[in-house]
């Protein structure tokens, strides 16, 4: 139900009461008048390569993250929420899109990611979330890493956000040559990076000061919030860490038991909490949803530098869950439901939901993967998504349909790095396997018969955006 502008967010929930049998919890919760009469804001704190148990609240026995836990316990926690790649780029084009990254074109073959090099990036006919917010008046702020193309026409502020603080692509990137990738990248100093720090377009450090580059980011993060109590703001604040190399700053070195790399994840829950007390100072907590979330799992190859899928097989670049299945936390005070929900969602749902919520539209002119998850928020109904796709690059590798998932291809990224196919397809059961040891397509024909027909529904209707990452710019003669 998409709810007109004249009404109030609240004003929407009523409708969809009369509609749906609201629960007894939502009529007995309180709402501000501030909140009624103001459209919500929003903020999405998007860590790079943090992997499903890397937080205390997901079961991490050794970082410290009180203000994430607290965020969980306010708020809703979820168990079964994915994002759309398994890789930076084509992740975050479907968190800003709503859609598939091969519908854009913001996936390869040939290249995983856009480099310094790269010609292509997000492709100026794609709608983004910012966009869609601008539409009903909100501001809006993106801080951290971008990684959807570094040309001025792929910048955030030619995406609809009115300012953008941070780098252009992942910290590893412009490394200076003299010493193997990983060695640099684990033990390597930010002189060895030369990623620029951008203000808007332009440059206003170079090589970024990745040492206390969270700090700042949450600093920015905070100030687009007190500059912004009076309007609706859209803030995406997207962290450049966890991703190696790993930086802190120096009141965080030495802090996490768990070494550098939980210095790391312990500051940017530090973060989150600066962020979640200014929302609370400027009496804003009950008029804004807060999700934090990563862009996939964790970077397992640089051992004690990368973190932890928990339960979950493997990690960042493949289809198996650890590399798509993120920890998330949703939060609104006096406003959703708190608890742990195991239903399922996606980074893809964002803008349908924002929308929803916002009373912006959702673009009706193209083919969406977004679905409004309103519903669970609001304990009004069970979300709307059932069906997870797998791609690793512009190959579907796996389907997830309720419980269980079959895998058509996998690819392991640490060990045996071969690619199999697999017919019949690996099947497995993720609510009594989530750790996808056990394969029980033997047992159940039925439900690989009915993945296959799924498969080859969403195939068939499938019109692939072009590659955007493969162009290069030519180089400098």
């Amino acid at each position: 139900m998409v709810c007109k502008l004249k009404y109030s967010v609240i004003a929407c929930f009523a409708v969809l009461a009369v509609a749906s049998a609201m629960t007894p919890w939502l009529q007995a919760s309180e709402r501000s008048d501030s909140a009624v009469a103001e459209k919500p804001n929003i903020v999405i704190v998007f860590a790079d390569d943090m992997g499903y148990g890397d937080l205390r609240c997901f079961g991490h026995p050794t970082i410290d993250t009180p203000n994430l836990d607290r965020m969980a316990s306010e708020g809703q926690k979820w168990t079964n929420f994915y994002v759309a790649a398994p890789i930076c780029t084509p992740s975050r084009a479907a968190l800003m899109t709503g859609r598939l990254p091969i519908r854009s074109g913001m996936c390869s073959n040939r290249r995983g990611v856009l480099f310094p090099d790269s010609a292509g990036g997000l492709p100026g006919n794609e709608v983004t979330l910012a966009e869609a917010l601008k539409t009903v008046g909100y501001a809006t702020a993106c801080v951290g890493k971008w990684h959807l193309g570094h040309l001025p026409r792929y910048l955030p502020t030619s995406n609809g956000f009115d300012s953008y603080f941070g780098i252009p692509y992942s910290n590893d990137m412009d490394r200076k040559l003299g010493t193997p990738y990983q060695e640099t990248c684990k033990t390597g100093g930010i002189e060895m990076f030369d990623v620029p720090l951008m203000r808007d377009e332009k440059i206003i450090e170079r090589p970024a000061q990745q040492t206390t580059i969270t700090k700042r980011y949450t600093e920015e993060a905070c100030r687009v919030i007190r500059e912004n109590q009076d309007r609706p703001f859209f803030l995406y604040l997207a962290h450049s860490m966890p991703h190696v190399p790993l930086f802190r700053s120096p009141e965080f070195e030495g802090k996490s038991a768990r070494g550098l790399y939980g210095d790391v994840i312990e500051e940017i829950d530090w973060s989150v909490g600066q962020v979640l007390d200014t929302l609370r100072e400027t009496g804003l907590a009950k008029r804004t949803l807060v999700l934090f979330t990563s862009d996939n799992g964790p970077w397992l190859v640089f051992d004690l530098h990368g973190g932890s899928a928990g339960l979950l097989r493997d990690g960042k670049g493949s289809t198996f869950e650890g590399g798509m299945r993120e920890p998330a936390i949703l939060w609104w005070p006096g406003m959703i439901k708190p608890g742990v929900v195991t239903e399922i969602g996606s980074t893809l749902d964002v803008l349908a939901t924002a929308c929803e919520i916002a009373g912006a539209k959702v673009p009706s002119d193209r083919i969406m993967d977004s679905v409004d998850l309103s519903p669970v928020l609001f304990g009004t109904g069970p979300s709307p998504r059932d069906t997870m796709f797998y791609y690793r690059s512009r190959q579907l590798f796996a389907i997830r349909q309720g419980a269980f998932k079959a895998h058509f291809r996998t690819k392991a990224t640490v060990g045996d790095r071969k690619e199999y196919e697999h017919d019949p397809p690996l099947l497995y059961n993720l609510e009594h396997d989530p750790s996808e040891k056990y394969d029980i397509a033997v047992k159940h024909p039925d439900v690989i018969a009915g993945i296959m027909k799924l498969r080859r529904e969403h195939e068939s209707k499938m019109i692939e955006g072009e590659d955007q990452l493969a162009p290069r710019i030519p180089p400098s003669k």
